[in-house]
């Protein structure tokens, strides 16, 4: 029972995943980056140590994003009418998402620009 249970919730988490997939253009967005930032993490034959940075790096954007698809959806739940307190609480968990990407693309190019520059 406890392996049904287990694959049930796995099953769900997937759905969850590929619901935001469709659904969250910017997430879409962040995956675009993602390939490039892969692209180029190739191309320049990263170290594994700027691998696991570059991918704990997109793993937060990504996570981040996820989670402010929550906040909204449950803050339109609660809330379907505009509310300053509403939109307060997702504007504040918009700005994670933009925090953790400003930091993200730092990361990137303290990674890639030495490697850039010297292509050049």
């Amino acid at each position: 029972m406890k392996d049904k249970k287990r694959n049930v919730g796995f099953r769900f988490a997937w759905i969850g995943l590929k619901t935001v997939v469709k659904k969250e253009f910017n997430f879409q967005l962040h995956l675009i980056a993602t390939a490039v930032v892969t692209a180029f993490g190739i191309f320049f034959s990263l170290s594994l140590t700027e691998w696991a940075i570059i991918l704990l790096t997109i793993s937060l954007v990504l996570i981040t994003e996820m989670i402010n698809s929550i906040i909204e959806r449950v803050m339109d739940f609660i809330q379907p009418n505009y509310d300053d307190r509403i939109k307060e609480i997702k504007d504040i968990a918009a700005g994670v998402v933009l925090v953790t990407a400003i930091i993200s693309v730092v990361v990137g190019i303290l990674i890639f620009g030495p490697k850039i520059i010297q292509l050049l």
